[in-house]
């Protein structure tokens, strides 16, 4: 941080000296708020949420595509001091309702878009006190009618706020990761911010583009935190490669956040399409979610240059482990070194093992957190000595850099050997004619489980014949580049994937698919 006053960091300081600055621009439309307008959003939402009984800790709910008003909504909960939780517009009624519900949310805001499942819940969710939509909703008060006749003046004594989001789990219900709402000033910052500024170039006059959804942990974490600095958030309003490629040539964008499946969609891009833009404006492209496989991210850094900055983090916000691009480069197939929380790999007794062993990842000295309503999730993710994990299998080098193995959920045991299906998926990616692929274990007579693969291939067979030949060359694809053992033993086709926007593949949903067919 600097030695600016604390009443920096937030977006109605913005507004007080610069309130034309575009602080939000939708990539597509060109539809742009300014901070003014984003200011006085917030503050008659703040006002609203204060009118209905509201008070600081106390929670709201909100479920928005990505849309010109979503980060004022976020805002104005965090104006009004109260937990917030943005939760996905591609849930189903029952996990939306629960979620509310979890949540003790007061208010909840949607729009017409989400129509049908934010009607679906109306008795599903009595603890609601009032509920707001942008458009047309049955049983919601207009958003813009209702703030309309708010007042804009600001809260007295304004504090700090934080989120409340919610897991993405496909088993069980998901649950949502509190962290306590700091007792500081409105304007102090975060930690996001801080980590911002030291490393991803955060500052005035940089222009940021979000091409995820923004209900998602680091998209909302990031944008929210380049509104704290002054900078413009350019929003994609759905993810397409050469999309993304245009809006930073159109909009000069310095900074952005990817995930790994957006790098390997464009580099599938035709040749043409990937040089037909001026990428000289981007400085930083962050990207996060889930380990890069070494190919594509040696492909980016020769494509964009030593621009790619890779973190590992999660929701709960217990560790940060972050590179560089020429960290990356000495150091290939890393996530990075930890730089806020001290990094452990232990065994399945808790026990630290050498360095270059793999075992569990914890974290200890880092921000604290717990599961919603969830104490034994909570116990789960905690070692007796207090270090916490995100549930994923790594080791660390003797440099101290962290190398991601897979997550401990989806390790195969077939015959007795660890197999980590993360290895033939990176392997099977770079294939030309895959554009997606999920790689898991299935029930074996002989062996407990065998490695399967399910590929989205860029373009479907026509028949068995052509489906058996291409099996059989991505068998041996991959058979070219890691032991037989780690390799699919068969593979099926389909036309997509269960993969959230955000990146994350629902491999669960595969698994479980296959091992109830199996019986």
């Amino acid at each position: 941080m600097t030695d600016a006053p604390p009443t920096h960091w937030y977006p109605g300081h913005v507004a007080a000296t610069t309130p034309d600055k575009a602080a939000v621009i939708m990539a597509e439309s060109g539809e742009t708020m300014t901070y003014a307008e984003l200011d006085d959003m917030a503050n008659r939402l703040a006002n609203w949420l204060r009118s209905i009984g509201l008070e600081r800790g106390d929670h709201a709910a909100f479920c928005l595509e990505n849309r010109l008003e979503f980060l004022a909504v976020m805002w104005g909960c965090h104006y009004a001091g109260l937990y917030y939780t943005a939760i996905s517009s591609r849930l189903n009624n029952e996990e939306l309702a629960y979620i509310v519900n979890n949540s003790g949310s007061g208010a909840f805001i949607t729009s017409a878009a989400q129509a049908e499942s934010s009607e679906a819940i109306l008795d599903a969710t009595p603890g609601v006190r009032a509920r707001l939509s942008i458009g047309h909703v049955a049983g919601h008060d207009d958003f813009h009618d209702v703030l309309s006749q708010q007042d804009p003046t600001p809260l007295a004594d304004r504090l700090e706020s934080n989120d409340m989001l919610y897991s993405s789990g496909t088993t069980g219900h998901p649950k949502g990761v509190k962290t306590p709402a700091p007792d500081v000033p409105l304007g102090t910052g975060e930690s996001v911010l801080s980590l911002g500024q030291m490393l991803f170039g955060y500052r005035e006059d940089a222009v940021y583009l979000s091409p995820g959804p923004l209900y998602h942990a680091a998209p909302m974490r990031f944008c929210r935190a380049m509104l704290r600095q002054g900078g413009t958030v350019v929003v994609m309003e759905k993810y397409d490669s050469a999309a993304a490629l245009g809006h930073i040539e159109r909009y000069r964008v310095t900074t952005s956040q990817w995930v790994p499946t957006m790098f390997v969609r464009m580099l599938k891009l035709d040749e043409e399409i990937r040089t037909a833009h001026d990428l000289s404006s981007l400085e930083c492209a962050i990207h996060a979610a889930a380990p890069c496989p070494v190919e594509v991210k040696e492909a980016m850094i020769n494509w964009w240059g030593p621009v790619l900055h890779e973190y590992y983090a999660g929701t709960e916000g217990n560790g940060f482990v972050y590179c560089n691009s020429d960290e990356w480069m000495a150091h290939k197939g890393t996530v990075g070194r930890p730089i806020t929380s001290v990094l452990h790999i232990v065994d399945d007794d808790g026990n630290e093992v050498p360095t270059g062993e793999t075992g569990g990842v914890y974290f200890s000295d880092g921000s604290d957190f717990e599961y919603h309503d969830d104490p034994e999730k909570t116990a789960s993710s905690h070692l007796p000595n207090g270090w916490s994990t995100l549930g994923d299998i790594g080791r660390v080098d003797e440099d101290g850099f962290l190398y991601l193995t897979d997550r401990k959920a989806f390790m195969i045991i077939s015959g007795g050997v660890n197999i980590y299906p993360q290895e033939a998926e990176n392997a099977l990616t770079m294939h030309p004619d895959v554009f997606d692929v999920a790689v898991f274990g299935i029930p074996n007579e002989d062996f407990g489980e065998e490695v399967k693969a399910v590929v989205q291939p860029v373009q479907m067979p026509q028949n068995d014949e052509e489906a058996g030949l291409l099996e059989r060359q991505l068998i041996a694809f991959c058979r070219e580049r890691l032991a037989d053992v780690k390799c699919p033993r068969s593979i099926d086709f389909r036309p997509e994937l269960p993969r959230h926007p955000t990146g994350k593949l629902y491999k669960r949903l595969l698994k479980d698919e296959y091992a109830k067919a199996s019986g």
